[in-house]
């Protein structure tokens, strides 16, 4: 729901894959992402089409898989910011790609004639901002030592990946040097690589109706938010729900092997129904409330990024003594 170009490039590309090897496997020359040829002959057409269609099905699944998890991105920013993010990343990878082969063969000696296929640049460059932006909170440990988190999955996943083939390090490196610069706007890169806005409302009217999706009826619908923005990531964020429960129940059973339970009513007060004439008459007094800490700016613009409003962001943070992670669990649990 409400990721219309994450449906089109996790079903399109994976399709046209699948068909070239099974069915059109005398195509799948067509789709060679062959550096030589782009080089020597000037068929820049093939940058186009090698840089798009998988011609692994194991590269195919993860890239997949990993497209479906940064959808996230998609309901943040708006179709068309994460749009102009991943058609900025595509060029500047494609850039990246001839400069590191280049380096490769006058450092190393060694001569690369082609790279895997995909569209494996920009999928890449998703992980700056997954990596920048996206709160990470602990889900378990496994033997009492290695934390496993909401994030773990989707990095195992990008190694997978990574390991696929003898020089996907190449689309990796380039994938990544992409999204950091696009990511903290070197050289105004957004502004210059961008969708426009006319071509982003053509492709609204054509494409969007054929990839939109239903918003889903079973599931609990939330306070709209004050933005377009806003609700998106309230979508997102429910989506997370479960993982976040996981978390408050985990940290609840390590209170419990310490000695104690925090009270959340306590320290927590029922900040989404703070402004109701009940809670007036069971606030609770001075000498209840835990005194003021200086809460970091950052952290409440996190929370606030996340759909929040800056009151409960300061208060979540004060209680849990500016521990992120805990108060964003409480925030999505109330």
């Amino acid at each position: 729901d409400k990721a219309p170009l994450s449906k089109s490039l996790l079903l399109v590309p994976s399709a046209i894959s699948i068909l070239l090897t099974l069915l059109f496997q005398h195509y799948q020359k067509f789709f060679a992402y062959n550096l030589q040829a782009i080089k020597e002959d000037f068929q820049i057409w093939r940058l186009v089409c090698g840089r798009t269609v998988c011609l692994d099905l194991k590269d195919t699944f993860c890239s997949s898989l990993l497209i479906y998890n940064f959808r996230i991105f998609e309901r943040r920013y708006g179709s068309r910011k994460f749009s102009s993010f991943l058609l900025g990343a595509w060029m500047l990878s494609a850039l990246f790609d001839l400069l590191l082969v280049e380096i490769a063969q006058y450092i190393f000696g060694i001569t690369i004639n082609s790279l895997p296929s995909g569209f494996l640049g920009p999928v890449f460059a998703l992980f700056v901002p997954f990596y920048s932006s996206i709160p990470r909170v602990q889900v378990t440990q496994v033997l009492g030592h290695f934390s496993i988190t909401n994030k773990t999955l989707v990095y195992i996943l990008g190694l997978q990946l990574l390991t696929s083939g003898s020089y996907i390090w190449i689309l990796a490196l380039s994938g990544l040097v992409s999204g950091i610069c696009y990511n903290s706007s070197i050289l105004k890169v957004h502004r210059i690589l961008c969708v426009p806005s006319w071509v982003a409302k053509i492709f609204s009217w054509t494409l969007e109706p054929i990839f939109s999706s239903a918003e889903p009826t079973n599931e609990v619908r939330v306070g709209m938010g004050a933005t377009v923005d806003i609700q998106r990531q309230q979508r997102m964020e429910l989506l997370d729900r479960q993982i976040m429960m996981s978390q408050v129940a985990q940290m609840r059973r390590q209170r419990q092997q310490q000695g104690g339970m925090i009270n959340w009513n306590r320290l927590f007060p029922p900040l989404r129904h703070r402004h109701n004439a009940n809670y007036q008459d069971h606030r609770p007094t001075e000498q209840d409330t835990p005194p003021p800490t200086e809460v970091s700016e950052e952290q409440v613009a996190r929370l606030m990024e996340m759909g929040f409003s800056r009151g409960d962001a300061l208060e979540a943070l004060r209680a849990s003594n500016n521990d992120l992670n805990v108060a964003t669990n409480f925030l999505l649990q109330h």
